[in-house]
């Protein structure tokens, strides 16, 4: 039989893997987490208290749904699942899979990549103090531990999370003293037909908005987060008629929806087009999720979709994937007219909370861009006249993307930096940074140990 990996186990890998076991395979499931669930549907440890409606309000059922789908696999020996497990490489139809402190490779035949998304996140000025998260890690401190990052949280960014968290937060006892969206009401309102074509999860994103009340602002512009050595200590801003506002708090959560994770996607050897959109670099695949030879994409990692989307993702590459060794395969069709639809509606999310692509292209010069290497705007901009308006070539000269991340807090607003310092129209004309291995940070030792092993 075909060995078939699965990369990922939120809902993209979840139902990949069902759709898998159901054609006769016994896929191997590699995920980051100790639990399958993805970050939209973290569990929490082992006897952990909270119920699920607390930890997932309105999608606790899918959610449990999902869960004893996987475990049930896996009890069952029908799948093999490796948690904690991190893929940081691909050569020659292998994984390099880091696993604790050491490192393996996996051979595959067929891989499906369910990747997911992250935090889009712009640099604000002050974002490089520690107290300062993403707003998936706070979702992920909540769910997972029952934990909200702060005692006085000022939630900042645009799109759907934003006003997810701040009602999860608010939920759970937390404290949120502002949620700042950089969207106008007018902008939001751009996306509505879009956002029609799923009307009941429109409404209930409205109805959530209906509880922030008065503590939630569209249209603001973000000019600063002051700090102390403690961490932060205000936000401070301006509201959609230009006044300057302060907030005091001690926390932030900052994101403007999500971006892609593609770096698996990219070694696997997968061409990209710019999203006009997302305004992101987002893999090319066809209807199914084909991507490259012997390789298919799903989720998130390939169209930012939400999580329902990314169940139906995970049953198309799967399907396309059973077509492809030549095993009998579920009719997709009722799918792809369902996905055609979501398709419709992330569209209007795109159009109701845009990007800030202006915002970020004009930071100021002392904005740290790269909080990894401590780059700042400025220090971005004197690379083009050295390098050419061209990210990579930025990268080589002013170090930007080259920490920690490999780029993925700051390659997009350092594009939309770049592509303004060069005088292009769009970000798209910078290029994107291209991936390499290892794509998360790996022990010298489990290198060395590969080594020694002839991995």
């Amino acid at each position: 039989m075909p060995r078939v990996v699965v990369v990922g186990a939120g809902p993209a890998g979840i139902r990949a893997a069902e759709t898998l076991v159901a054609g006769g395979l016994t896929p191997v499931v590699i995920d980051e987490g100790e639990r399958a669930g993805g970050q939209i549907y973290r569990r929490p440890p082992q006897g952990f208290t909270r119920p699920p409606e607390a930890l997932y309000g309105s999608e606790a059922a899918k959610a449990v749904a999902l869960h004893e789908t996987f475990d049930a696999m896996v009890a069952s020996g029908r799948l093999v699942h490796h948690p904690r497990s991190s893929v940081i490489a691909i050569a020659d139809g292998r994984l390099q899979v880091l696993e604790g402190a050491g490192s393996r490779w996996v051979a595959f035949d067929h891989l499906i990549l369910a990747t997911g998304a992250m935090d889009r996140v712009m640099p604000v000025p002050g974002w490089e103090n520690a107290g300062v998260y993403g707003l998936g890690a706070m979702q992920i401190a909540l769910k997972a531990q029952g934990a909200a990052l702060g005692r006085c949280i000022v939630l900042a960014g645009s799109g759907p999370l934003l006003t997810l968290l701040a009602v999860q937060l608010l939920k759970a006892g937390g404290q949120v003293a502002a949620v700042l969206d950089t969207a106008s009401m007018r902008q939001q309102l751009r996306g509505f037909s879009g956002l029609s074509a799923r009307p009941l999860f429109a409404l209930r994103g409205l109805m959530m908005r209906r509880r922030l009340a008065e503590i939630y602002h569209a249209g603001v512009r973000l000019d600063r987060i002051e700090a102390d050595e403690r961490g932060p200590t205000a936000v401070l801003w301006r509201d959609e008629a230009g006044r300057s506002q302060r907030t005091p708090c001690d926390a932030v959560g900052l994101g403007w929806h999500l971006r892609a994770e593609t770096r698996l996607a990219d070694l696997a050897g997968c061409d990209f087009a710019y999203d006009e959109t997302w305004r992101q670099w987002l893999p090319k695949a066809d209807a199914m999720g084909r991507a490259a030879s012997g390789v298919y994409l799903a989720g998130d990692g390939l169209r930012i979709l939400g999580a329902d989307g990314a169940e139906i993702a995970g049953r198309l590459a799967a399907a396309a994937c059973l077509q492809d060794t030549g095993l009998q395969a579920p009719d997709m069709a009722a799918d792809r007219r369902r996905l055609a639809r979501f398709g419709r509606f992330a569209r209007g999310v795109a159009a109701a909370f845009p990007w800030p692509a202006e915002t970020a292209a004009g930071l100021p010069d002392e904005t740290v861009v790269c909080r990894c290497e401590g780059v700042t705007a400025g220090e971005l901009r004197k690379t083009v006249d050295f390098g050419g308006g061209e990210v990579n070539r930025a990268k080589s000269l002013g170090r930007t993307g080259m920490g920690r991340c490999q780029g993925r807090y700051c390659e997009l607003a350092a594009a939309e930096i770049v592509a303004g310092s060069a005088g292009y129209a769009d970000a798209v004309a910078a290029g994107r940074l291209r991936g390499q291995a290892p794509v998360r940070p790996a022990p010298i030792s489990a290198l060395i140990q590969d080594a020694a092993t002839g991995g």
